[in-house]
């Protein structure tokens, strides 16, 4: 990568080493701003009242507890505004996620800075740094803006803030002049918000405030979307369209009720009780509950949710974009193989390794040989440290007889230059090396020289060869089998990180991504491709090295421009922007940041790509009880209402007084709320068909839905006329219909949960309980206003509960179905 720096953004003093004088920084100030990072728009909590005020879900259950507390129902008033507190929760925590956001991204930035000003080195606050001051940054501190690192030696930066990588980066200064429109290379640039590991530097600002790198996180994470989730959106549009219906059929009611010469008490008891029986407050308590069962269940495999709503979209994921480093990989650089030469064997290589290392070190590279080879042993004299120029490090010790070892690590090339070896020696291990970086691994070489006298200085020449050490963060176990898993289900794997492209592919390799040759691009020109070709561009790309916040923001955006439900995983403040865009956001919980983790609605709490893939299995199985519960409501209320509406309209006596609209609701409630939410997850991932818009049911689906509730309708409504004939009596009459009601719950629950949990068993039963206990105990009859049914009538009953059991069955055939076509 390279960065621009435009004239007039360079310092052009007389003596750049002094710094800016007040003059300069005033003018500077005036042209360029000030260092602010976070000058936005701030959310508060008004903005939030106002987002959830429209929201017709909030109204709709306000509206339906204060009906029911008119009619003197205060439990199911309290229990429906109580479901009010998760919805208007949503909202509160997508704004406490924004501030969050906002403080971890702050507190990666120094608050203070030393800089030079009028030839003095004074502090002052970061954000009054201008483009052309000389800054001064310590080991540990936060560079607090970008630009060209001037000065400094055996520099090393953790660029994580803005890579997602946990590997140093080596820097070395700029010397010369600047020319205009220079484009510097990213091995001379600090930009802020990354941290000095070792050394001091000093760094030329060139841009501050929101045109840095990290500037550009801040505004991304700042302007994140917050609207609805699909599932949200769904879900209001249906309760809206049986509100509608409802509302129009309790009218309907009523005015035909009075038409008849039923006066206008009865119709308005008639239109009250059908408001009771078909206004659909059940879905978003059922919703709650579901997610409430899903935040649970989840973190029975690792998975922490901290927005309950997030639980929908984890079984709906389609592509995941996936970090490599702590998530695919182990997150820590390992020694993973050696060679040494002819005449050596591995502990000698080993020793050589550890004593050209220091083990005060923060070098990831150092520490691995050292925790290998056991420590370096022996008395050092001197140490001649790597820099960029040498591309080696060099330490002599003085050994027990007096003599002295002069010991060397380094790029391989510059290794063999200073070993005695043949051209042809030189060409197999320059091969060998060449391999070895082909497959993904940080190759150095080794090389000790005996020195019986030591005048001073470094050694450069006349080393003996001692072999190749290859270094790579290794593959988590498991995750070649869970990419293998996603891909069979139809989930698209796509890895993203700041590596080198090589070690991207090797990665890509090994996890099984591509198979054995993966497609890899750079962010940077993915990103030119996508804006020139649109998603065509991420056509059977399988990985994406050298990946900035910017370009993994973008690439999520086309993914979702092209109908995929987007996963993404992050750990740093580099991956905020991603993880708000995504549709699951998803962060690690071990090496993460406080900032990946607050932002993020999920975290994993073992970094681990398998648990991905089992929170995923276990999303879609919560989503498919969901659909199970809605299905059981639909088929249940459908002929509730319709009959509720219809019998009185054909000037019938009323079918349900309030009272038994009352049962029915304590059998539907407890079912939709119990018996399908605990079925458990299926074995493996399975295929599902891709959609681009959220809808509860297929159309199979709706099929089987609709046409067992008319067959369950036309069932309750010829039981009530044939025992309103034969009996003359319309409590006889009204007493089979709601037998024929209750049975047909209790099948439709056998049929879709298929008893595989306690309360899918339990729950029917209990139904079927109540039917017993009220339809054959007189006095409890005559207080419901109904009568003791006959052996034919129960017969009839529990034979169209079996026949409307078996088309409910068929609603798994259909969901297959879908899921494999």
């Amino acid at each position: 990568m390279k960065h621009h720096v435009p004239p007039e953004r360079w310092s052009s003093p007389s003596d750049p080493s002094r710094g800016l004088d007040r003059a300069e920084v005033e003018a500077r100030r005036a042209r360029f701003g000030r260092n602010d990072m976070f000058a936005s728009r701030r959310a508060g909590w008004r903005e939030v009242l106002r987002e959830s005020a429209r929201d017709p879900m909030p109204w709709f259950l306000l509206g339906i507890s204060l009906l029911f507390a008119l009619l003197g129902d205060h439990t199911e008033a309290v229990v429906l505004g109580l479901a009010l507190l998760p919805i208007l929760g949503m909202d509160a925590y997508l704004h406490r996620r924004s501030r969050a956001s906002v403080e971890g991204l702050a507190s990666r930035l120094a608050m203070r800075s030393r800089v030079w000003r009028d030839g003095h080195l004074v502090e002052v606050d970061t954000v009054d740094l201008v483009p052309g001051d000389l800054v001064r940054v310590e080991a540990s501190e936060y560079l607090p803006a970008d630009g060209v690192i001037v000065d400094g030696g055996h520099l090393q930066l953790d660029e994580s803030a803005l890579t997602g990588e946990s590997l140093p980066c080596r820097k070395h200064p700029w010397t010369g002049a600047m020319p205009e429109d220079a484009e510097i290379e990213d091995r001379h640039w600090g930009a802020a918000g990354t941290r000095l590991l070792t050394g001091s530097l000093q760094l030329r600002v060139v841009d501050t405030g929101a045109r840095t790198l990290y500037g550009g996180i801040v505004r991304l994470a700042q302007t994140g979307p917050r609207q609805r989730t699909p599932l949200q959106q769904a879900l209001s549009s249906l309760v809206t369209a049986l509100v509608a219906v409802a509302v129009l059929m309790c009218v309907a009611l009523a005015l035909a009720r009075w038409y008849q010469g039923h006066g206008l008490l009865d119709a308005v008891v008639s239109a009250l009780t059908l408001a009771v029986a078909a206004l659909p407050e059940e879905f978003p308590v059922v919703l709650t509950a579901f997610l409430g069962v899903g935040v649970w269940r989840l973190a029975r495999h690792g998975a922490l949710v901290q927005r309950a709503v997030a639980v929908e979209n984890i079984g709906r994921v389609s592509a995941i974009c996936t970090d490599k480093t702590g998530t695919l990989t182990e997150g820590r650089l390992q020694l993973r193989t050696l060679q040494p030469a002819s005449d050596v064997d591995e502990p000698a290589l080993l020793r050589v390794a550890a004593r050209a290392s220091r083990e005060d070190s923060a070098d990831p590279m150092d520490t691995a040989i050292l925790e290998r080879a056991g420590g370096a042993g022996g008395e050092r004299a001197a140490t001649f440290p790597f820099t960029e120029k040498a591309r080696r490090e060099v330490a002599v010790f003085v050994l027990e007889d007096g003599q002295f070892e002069a010991v060397a690590k380094g790029a391989p090339e510059t290794v063999l230059a200073m070993c005695t070896l043949s051209s042809e020696e030189r060409e197999v291990w320059s091969a060998r090396a060449g391999e070895w970086a082909a497959r993904g691994y940080k190759v150095i070489a080794c090389a000790r020289r005996a020195l019986p006298a030591w005048p001073g200085g470094e050694p450069d020449r006349e080393y003996a060869f001692a072999g190749l050490l290859g270094f790579a963060d290794p593959l988590r176990e498991g995750v070649a089998e869970a990419v293998a898993e996603t891909r069979q289900a139809g989930i698209r794997v796509l890895m993203i990180t700041g590596d080198h492209p090589l070690t991207a592919r090797a990665i890509a390799v090994e996890a099984g991504l591509g198979g054995a040759a993966p497609t890899v691009r750079l962010g940077e020109d993915l990103v030119r491709d996508l804006r020139r070709d649109g998603v065509a561009a991420l056509a059977d790309l399988d990985a994406v090295a050298r990946c900035l916040p910017m370009h993994k923001l973008e690439i999520v955006r086309a993914l979702q421009a092209e109908g995929e439900i987007v996963a993404v995983t992050g750990d740093g403040v580099n991956d905020v922007p991603a993880l708000q865009a995504a549709d699951i956001g998803i962060a690690m919980g071990r090496r993460g940041t406080r900032t990946a983790s607050e932002v993020a609605p999920v975290v994993l709490l073992d970094d681990n790509f398998g648990t991905l893939v089992e929170a995923i299995a276990e999303g879609r199985q919560l989503f498919g009880n969901l659909k199970l519960s809605f299905a059981y409501l639909l088929m249940i209320h459908m002929p509730l209402v319709l009959t509720a509406a219809f019998v009185p309209w054909l000037g019938l006596p009323l079918l349900y007084l309030p009272i038994h609209v009352v049962w029915l609701e304590l059998i539907i409630h407890p079912t939709a709320l119990l018996a399908f939410q605990q079925l458990p997850t299926r074995a493996r991932l399975q295929r599902v068909r891709r959609t681009t818009r959220l809808r509860f049911f297929d159309a199979r689906e709706w099929a089987v839905v609709i046409g067992g509730g008319l067959a369950l309708t036309a069932l309750v409504g010829v039981g009530y006329a044939y025992s309103l004939e034969s009996s003359g009596s319309a409590v006889h009459a009204r007493s089979m219909a709601l037998l024929v009601l209750v049975v047909a719950s209790a099948a439709v629950t056998l049929a879709l949960g298929r008893g595989r949990t306690r309360a899918a068993r339990i729950v029917p039963l209990a139904a079927l309980a109540s039917a017993i206990v009220l339809l054959t105990i007189p006095t409890l009859a005559a207080a419901l206003q109904l009568q003791l049914l006959h052996a034919d009538d129960w017969m009839l009953a529990l034979a169209g509960g079996v026949l409307i059991g078996a088309v409910a069955a068929l609603f798994h055939r259909s969901h297959r179905a879908v899921r494999a076509s």
